[in-house]
Formats: C-alpha cells, sequence, structure tokens
C-alpha cells in the first residue's frame, strides 16, 4: 500500500475509532510490545552464533547460561523462573543437553528426590567458547549507540527491572535458589 495512502487510512481509522469513544492503541509506540520485539529479535541474532556452530537452540543456550554464570549447581525451576522460561520447555533443553554430556544432574544429599544440574566439563569448554562471540555479538547489536547512550540504555533498563522487583545482579541471582 503507497505510503500516503496508507496514513490516509491511518487517520481515518483513528478518526473512526475517536468518534465511536473506543481507544486505539498503535503498537509502534507501545513500549511492551517494542520490548518484546527488542527481546526477540536480539534472541535470534544471538542464535545464529550458537546454533550454527554448536548446535544448541535458544532453551539449551539458557539453560547453560544460567548454569555458567552460577558457582554451583541449581535446579530446572530456578532456570525456568530465571530465564521466564516454561519448565517444559527448559526440561526437553535439559534432557537434550545431557544427551550431548554438556550438563549432568546432581543429587540433593538430603532429599534424594531431589536434583540440581551443572554444566560438565565439556559443557563448560563449550560455554567459555561461546561467551566472547556473544559479547561482540552483543557488541555489534548496540553498535548504534554512542558510549554514553549504552550506559543510559543499561541505566534506564536496571530502573525497569527494580520497578518489576526483578533481580538486577548475577550475585543477586546467586544468592537464594528462588531468586
Amino acid at each position: 500500500m503507497p505510503k500516503a495512502f496508507s496514513s490516509e487510512v491511518d487517520a481515518g481509522s483513528r478518526q473512526e475509532n475517536a468518534s465511536k469513544g473506543s481507544p486505539t492503541l498503535d503498537l509502534f509506540r507501545f513500549v511492551p510490545f517494542r520490548l518484546n520485539r527488542l527481546a526477540a529479535e536480539v534472541s535470534a541474532a544471538l542464535s545464529t552464533e550458537y546454533h550454527a556452530r554448536y548446535g544448541l537452540d535458544i532453551p539449551e543456550w539458557r539453560v547453560l547460561a544460567t548454569l555458567g554464570f552460577r558457582d554451583d549447581a541449581c535446579s530446572a525451576q530456578y532456570i525456568a523462573h530465571c530465564t521466564r522460561t516454561h519448565k517444559s520447555t527448559i526440561s526437553r533443553a535439559v534432557t537434550a543437553l545431557m544427551t550431548r554430556q554438556l550438563v549432568e544432574r546432581v543429587e540433593n544429599e538430603d532429599d534424594r528426590r531431589e536434583f540440581a544440574l551443572r554444566m560438565t566439563r565439556k559443557g563448560k569448554a563449550l560455554y567459555h567458547e561461546l561467551i566472547p562471540r556473544l559479547k561482540r555479538k552483543e557488541q555489534d547489536i548496540l553498535s548504534c549507540l554512542s558510549a554514553q547512550e549504552r550506559k543510559d540504555f543499561e541505566r534506564l533498563l536496571g530502573k525497569i527491572e527494580k520497578g518489576l522487583d526483578l533481580v538486577q545482579t548475577s550475585e543477586e541471582a546467586s544468592k537464594t535458589e528462588a531468586y
């Protein structure tokens, strides 16, 4: 649709809706929509780094990333909560990573029905090989921002996270299994 025509249709629709008294929502100005779209695109861009070379999908990477920043083992439930990924998706990722011997289960000494997860040596090696590639990709993605804009962006993200009571540092996240 030609740009001028598209604008006229949009303006007409807005006027029609406004005259009916029903509110409209411009998704491209709606922050939750924009954040979700950015997250999906950034996640897809990063996945090109770990999928082609290492055969990892996004949930598998999320498991490794969560285990990688911790000093100790943690539960699949913790990973699901930390990454905001459904527990069944994390469960399938853990199964795939265990099959590839990148992750292993560790029994809870106090309750043998429970187990935690940790990376194997092979998993740690893959993780440490991948991190510099992902950091370079992050820099590529953020290259459209000046150094000051990057600092401002991080500060503003932190403010939103704090407003939503989200853990903001790996130190905070590591302190408790509850996240």
